[in-house]
């Protein structure tokens, strides 16, 4: 049984905060099919309440997070253009090893967003 598992937690570097409220959806890609894992939304913190992917559902293979920054930005009160520049944020990442845990933020403003694994 795999040990590792998936976690994300995301900033507003425009703001200086925790993105607090952002919708996040995980997917598994496989065989051409896009099959959804999990649906959460970040707390206070600006991280999900539990892991993304817990070690039970953690394997080897393609996955996307999804970054809803469009509502979110909406929902602090970002002006927005239309149609707004960043709104959902594809993230796709590969997972070797089921023993690790794996961290993938998103550092996000308006206009541009950066990620990395982090630990």
């Amino acid at each position: 049984m795999a040990t590792g598992y998936l976690t994300t937690h995301v900033l507003d570097t425009a703001r200086g905060v925790p993105a607090a409220g952002m919708e996040i959806v995980l997917y598994r890609l496989a065989h051409g099919a896009r099959d959804e894992l999990a649906r959460m939304t970040t707390n206070a913190d600006g991280r999900t309440d539990s892991p993304i992917l817990p070690a039970a559902h953690f394997l080897q293979g393609q996955y996307e997070l999804e970054f809803h920054a469009g509502a979110y930005l909406d929902a602090c009160g970002v002006p927005a253009e239309a149609p707004r520049f960043l709104d959902v944020v594809p993230i796709r990442f590969g997972i070797s090893d089921e023993e690790s845990h794996y961290h993938v933020p998103l550092l996000l403003s308006p206009f541009g967003f950066s990620t990395y694994r982090g630990s």
